[in-house]
């Protein structure tokens, strides 16, 4: 695991669990007044977190679809005022709540020819948003590897599991995670963006705007 830090001068700290083939070129665009933590590149399966949170008066967590599932079998050490999931559940690999098998073929057949073209059927809604929206720099086969990982990191801890989250936010469109399942899982929790797809973040555009949705 990977950890990119935004140093916004501040004395509260979000950590956002980043998803599947993000890097912090992804999210460059997001403003906060907080300090960010982003983490994210699951390959190596490290779950240990090296850094000093003993400044911060207040710390708050985003999970970012397949981040979701691996906030939730973390072992913080440490309070957490807001503990958001977006996009995802914590039941990654599950055929219900989680990604189909047809939806991993999916992933793992994305090519660098056929990336963009997989972005903007399944992640990006609009055109507009697509001229926005930033690839991450990592490579086709760092992906493939860390979607190993991420399997073998469900397989190993799927009965360790917590459902950690206080609400959760998906896009009405999502085709990654299917919504009717989301709903049957957080209930009351559920937040739903109109007419969006996977990446929310041209409609929600500040990490507050997430934690206060």
């Amino acid at each position: 695991m990977k950890m990119y830090l935004i140093d916004n001068d501040s004395d509260s700290i979000i950590l956002f669990f980043t998803g599947y083939g993000c890097d912090e070129y992804e999210f460059e665009h997001l403003k906060s007044k907080s300090d960010i933590l982003l983490l994210y590149d699951y390959s190596d399966m490290d779950l240990s977190l090296n850094f000093d949170f003993s400044k911060y008066k207040e710390v708050n967590l985003i999970g970012f679809s397949a981040g979701v599932f691996v906030a939730s079998v973390f072992n913080f050490n440490f309070e957490m005022k807001r503990k958001i999931a977006l996009s995802g559940n914590p039941y990654l690999f599950d055929e219900h709540y989680g990604i189909t098998k047809e939806m991993q073929d999916v992933l793992c057949n994305i090519t660098e020819e056929t990336a963009d073209d997989f972005a903007r059927n399944y992640l990006i809604k609009t055109d507009e948003e697509f001229s926005k929206f930033h690839h991450s720099h990592r490579t086709i086969d760092s992906c493939k590897k860390e979607f190993k990982s991420l399997k073998k990191l469900y397989s190993a801890k799927k009965h360790s599991i917590k459902d950690i989250f206080d609400w959760a936010i998906i896009g009405e469109n999502d085709p990654i995670f299917n919504v009717k399942a989301q709903k049957d899982f957080y209930a009351q929790r559920l937040k739903i963006v109109k007419n969006a797809r996977h990446n929310l973040f041209f409609r929600i555009q500040n990490f507050e705007d997430i934690l206060y949705y």
